[in-house]
């Protein structure tokens, strides 16, 4: 790979870069800040995401049939950067990174025609139908049915940690069809509207304190055939291409980069006797070595994105290694700001949204999301697939394990 920019790519970025000024307001800034959870809210994300959509870049990703930027790998990289270091919630990646790309590729013609042009405005809301209460590693164990009747499909069974289902509207979800002796059989991708009688959904509060995950429950509810995927008992391979977008289709450096330079000046605001914390031997080299392994991943992931670029998707491989080094990253992160903190991390703010609080916190602003986002980032090497998941597929491709 080249790593220099071209000309006409330093006059993209500088387009981005004057989009971002003009368009990415101080409260959609601030919200993005004071998010401590994996997801923005509704209100915010998709304030966000309609304005990317009225310049068309909604997508950076898609293809442009489909509404997508076309952009070349070099430009979803200054894109993603520049947008990580002006502050801008992430959008939702159910419906642009998760199943829009499974219904490019399986989904009918009228299934591309009806949700694309929906997930690419956000007037689609869509979460994950993926794990249940005894299948969540093992997912290939699902055991939440889906009967044929007549022209319907009737569900029944319960999915869990389903994050934002209280706000969507779809959800894409893997279901039984039918049982077979090798237990990824069977299994079929189908797409649900959460308004059909017999959905129940119940909250699940996190350690953080948000309400980000639910439980779902499905109580003969009737979805018609033409919502399935591709074709029926095939759902564990498209469920397996998803989640290698999932898990490795986004730049996930450019916001831990912009992470640890939060990091950096939250330690120059706290002291240890006469000199801030940044000039501390122990946290320069915990943020040094941050900075090194940010930059291994950076490589990793150009590396993915020039796959995606020439229409290749991700692989397992590169997706897994991915998906493990940002968990595991975050969570270095969110430690270091805890041991900054001191004291002050035992300052609990039980009140959400922080960015609308309308009465000040005991914490400074900077400070103000650092606990219940080290709480939060507890997660990351458990959900999109667990760290030991992660290593096991390295070590069977690589290896032959």
């Amino acid at each position: 790979m080249n790593l220099d920019f071209t000309p006409s790519e330093l006059a993209f970025q500088q387009e981005v870069r004057a989009f971002f000024a003009e368009k990415l307001t101080p409260d959609l800034r601030r919200a993005n800040a004071l998010t401590p959870s994996v997801f923005s809210d509704p209100d915010i994300f998709r304030r966000w995401q309609r304005i990317l959509f009225e310049r068309g870049w909604a997508a950076s990703s898609w293809p442009v049939e489909f509404g997508g930027t076309g952009w070349s790998t070099a430009q979803q990289y200054i894109y993603e950067v520049e947008n990580a270091i002006a502050g801008g919630p992430p959008l939702l990646p159910q419906g642009l990174r998760m199943v829009g790309p499974v219904i490019m590729k399986f989904g009918t013609q009228a299934q591309k025609d009806f949700y694309l042009p929906r997930i690419l405005t956000g007037e689609d809301y869509w979460c994950q139908g993926y794990s249940e209460p005894g299948s969540g590693s093992d997912l290939a164990s699902l055991k939440t049915r889906a009967v044929r009747d007549g022209d319907d499909y009737i569900i029944n069974g319960s999915k869990i940690w389903t994050s934002h289902a209280q706000f969507a509207n779809r959800m894409f979800a893997l279901v039984r069809t039918a049982e077979s002796p090798k237990k990824q059989d069977g299994i079929s991708f189908i797409l649900i509207d959460m308004d059909a009688p017999g959905i129940s959904v119940r909250p699940i509060l996190t350690i953080g304190g948000d309400h980000e995950v639910n439980q779902v429950f499905f109580d003969d509810v009737r979805i018609p055939i033409s919502n399935l995927v591709g074709a029926e008992g095939q759902g564990w391979s498209y469920g397996k291409y998803l989640l290698e977008f999932e898990r490795g289709g986004a730049m996930a450096s450019g916001r831990l980069r912009s992470k640890l330079r939060k990091i950096e000046k939250l330690a120059s605001t706290y002291r240890d006797g006469d000199r801030s914390l940044l000039e501390s031997p122990a946290i320069s080299m915990r943020l040094s070595e941050l900075e090194i392994d940010i930059d291994a991943l950076e490589m990793s992931e150009l590396r993915i994105m020039s796959s995606l670029q020439t229409g290749q998707n991700p692989g397992s491989v590169a997706s897994s290694m991915a998906k493990l080094r940002n968990s595991e990253l975050k969570q270095a992160l969110s430690r270091l700001a805890i041991d900054i903190l001191g004291d002050d991390a035992l300052i609990w703010e039980p009140r959400r949204p922080l960015y609308a609080l309308d009465e000040p916190s005991l914490l400074a602003e900077d400070a103000l999301s650092v606990s219940a986002e080290y709480l939060n980032t507890r997660a990351y090497t458990i959900f999109g697939g667990t760290s030991e998941v992660q290593r096991d597929v390295i070590a069977k491709v690589v290896i032959g394990m």
